[in-house]
């Protein structure tokens, strides 16, 4: 990516770091990317911490400036986070067991630079705030991955609840005695709106992803593959409900790995949120459809939110 003037303001780096990569990237003052890099995550406390660092030391490099010159890094990390210390438990995805505190770490390793973590969601949600402008003052960000669960931006502040659980929707109950959940119980939300879902449900034989190929069949006509489909669009308009009913967000922002399908996928959900809302005047008067949003394409939301967090401004 190019490399922008520097402006005046606080220039930091923001990093999005999954089971699989590090997605880091430099934020100015004005919002800009300066530069973005993707690097493969190392498993393990230290691993994390000397991998989180050298996408910090790269990226800086990158933009011309020195890790001296940056305001701060944000960071967001699946698991469990304390924002107020850092402090991150139960990352089994980065092969982190216990508690580990990743701030202080991740700012030792870079000579004290302010380093500020939260939940790679409650990232993802500021960074689709940023990503919609005006129209995302009131969101919540519906990620639609291997599970289901959402994070929460309300009249522009982050909401993570008292014990740090706003939005993890994706283990209430949809469906009755519907398909085991790992977390103990049945048909929760999850096995039914996310991308292992359709995994489950629709093998694909091309080796492309399952939601591409799930819709592409459907598209053409295979009656399974419509099934399959709209059972999955009424899931996720489900989510979109609860969503709404809880917390009256003003936009819904579809993301996650499934959202990558674009127009397709919303379009059913959408389709599916009509449906529901011409037998109810209650849910049509609310508007449900209207305020579904995909995340804008080839925007790095995680990350971005994952800078601006590293401001300092978000907590």
């Amino acid at each position: 990516m190019t490399t922008h003037p520097l402006v005046g303001g606080p220039v930091t780096v923001g990093l999005d770091i999954g089971g699989t990569k590090v997605h880091g990237l430099v934020l100015d003052a004005e919002g800009v990317v300066l530069h973005a890099l993707r690097l493969p995550t190392v498993r393990g406390r230290a691993g994390v911490v000397s991998g989180a660092a050298d996408v910090v030391r790269k990226l800086a490099a990158a933009a011309g400036l020195t890790v001296a010159d940056l305001a701060g890094v944000g960071v967001g990390v699946p698991g469990v986070v304390d924002p107020a210390t850092g402090e991150v438990r139960h990352a089994v995805n980065l092969g982190i067991q216990g508690a580990v505190p990743l701030g202080r770490l991740l700012s030792a390793e870079l000579d004290g630079l302010p380093v500020r973590v939260d939940n790679d969601l409650n990232v993802a949600a500021l960074g689709a705030e940023h990503a919609l402008g005006p129209d995302g003052h009131d969101l919540a960000y519906l990620a639609l991955g291997t599970g289901v669960a959402a994070g929460l931006v309300l009249d522009g502040r982050p909401r993570r609840g008292a014990r740090g659980g706003a939005g993890e929707i994706g283990h209430i109950p949809l469906v009755p005695d519907g398909l085991p959940c790992p977390c103990g119980q049945r048909g929760c939300l999850e096995r039914y709106a996310s991308g292992a879902a359709l995994d489950a449900a629709w093998p694909t034989v091309s080796g492309r992803p399952a939601p591409a190929e799930l819709f592409d069949a459907a598209a053409s006509g295979d009656p399974r593959a419509v099934e399959i489909r709209d059972e999955f669009a009424r899931a996720v308009a489900a989510a979109v409900q609860i969503l709404v009913l809880t917390c009256d967000v003003d936009r819904v922002v579809l993301g996650g790995g499934v959202s990558e399908l674009g127009a397709p996928l919303l379009e059913v959900v959408v389709r599916a949120l009509d449906e529901v809302a011409a037998s109810s005047p209650f849910l049509a008067s609310a508007g449900l459809g209207d305020r579904v949003r995909l995340t804008p394409s080839g925007v790095a939301v995680a990350a971005i939110g994952a800078a601006l967090l590293g401001r300092g401004e978000r907590a």
